[in-house]
């Protein structure tokens, strides 16, 4: 069977595999195992189609696909295991550009640290490859420039901690890693710490909001300027007394304005021309928050992620007398 034909016969079954096995891959580049949002996809800016992946053996299959009725609009194997980045617990996905022109995938992680990180980077249009990234260490995916110019990953420089970790640009014209990691320009010493809790994008593209738990600190939102590679962290200790893994963002028309919202109940407020957060009336006999990791399912895979980053450390734990880091 040639490759055209065989490609023709994937993308003609991939909408009833979609519906078949949502979830089918294992968990991405989050330190965690069991968040993957390959299957669910990531959508496009307008919203009138998705991205997928999906598993083919040794081979991933990307396609492109309607939001109203699940058509294919396209499909491309891939050789190697891939899958659409999610970029926070609750499957949050990212990896398209706001132009519709570049989509981002990343391999699938197996381990916690992993020594090497692959990702590749398609023509989203005709699902071609444009390039493959490999770097040394381990990196999660973030965001992505609204022209697809830059890259933005998380990097894990513990092999015990996920929340020590540093945010890096990678420069796709030049096909480079920027050496000096994004910081927040008030504060460049304070370290980022936390997980990613939830994502909300503003509706170019631009910038990329996402909530952090802090990691048993204040809780905050990271701003990032995906177009001009600065950054800005913005506080939350109005939130520390809620359950952090039900809050969402929600970015106002205009983006003037970032709402943490828990359901339809306004818990802050964030001013995205200061940086400034100010907290709404908390409700009587908010319970605390739980400890981290949380065994509160974010979006039914909180416990699945604490669960999967403990097996990973355990199967570590065990191989250290015999395998070198």
């Amino acid at each position: 069977m040639n490759v055209r034909r065989r490609t023709s016969r994937i993308g003609m079954a991939l909408a009833v595999v979609i519906v078949a096995f949502p979830g089918a891959a294992s968990g991405d580049g989050l330190p965690v195992l069991g968040v993957d949002v390959g299957s669910t996809g990531v959508l496009t800016a307008d919203g009138l189609a998705r991205y997928v992946t999906l598993p083919a053996g040794r081979q991933t299959v990307v396609a492109r696909t309607t939001i109203r009725g699940g058509s294919v609009l396209g499909s491309r194997p891939l050789a190697g295991r891939l899958t659409i980045p999610a970029v926070a617990y609750d499957r949050s996905a990212s990896g398209i550009s706001a132009d519709g022109t570049t989509l981002a995938l990343i391999e699938p992680r197996q381990a916690f640290p992993r020594r090497n990180t692959r990702l590749v980077v398609l023509d989203a249009r005709r699902l071609r490859l444009r390039r493959t990234i490999t770097l040394r260490g381990d990196f999660s995916f973030d965001a992505i420039s609204p022209n697809g110019r830059w890259l933005y990953l998380i990097n894990y420089i513990s092999a015990r901690d996920p929340n020590r970790y540093r945010v890096r640009a990678y420069d796709m014209n030049r096909g480079r890693l920027l050496p000096r990691p994004i910081v927040d320009a008030a504060s460049p010493d304070e370290q980022m710490r936390g997980l990613p809790i939830t994502r909300s994008m503003s509706r170019t593209g631009r910038w990329a909001y996402t909530l952090y738990d802090g990691g048993g600190k204040t809780p905050f939102v990271h701003a990032l300027d995906t177009a001009t590679k600065t950054a800005h962290c913005i506080d939350l200790p109005m939130v520390a007394a809620t359950d952090i893994n039900r809050l969402k963002l929600d970015v106002r028309a205009g983006g003037t304005s970032v709402r943490v919202m828990r359901g339809l109940r306004l818990v802050a407020t964030i001013d995205t021309r200061t940086f400034s957060a100010s907290a709404a009336a908390l409700a009587p006999n908010e319970g605390p928050a739980p400890p981290w990791p949380s065994i509160v399912a974010v979006g039914g895979l909180g416990a699945v992620a604490a669960a999967g980053f403990a097996t990973i450390l355990t199967v570590r734990r065990r191989r250290a007398g015999s395998l070198q880091m």
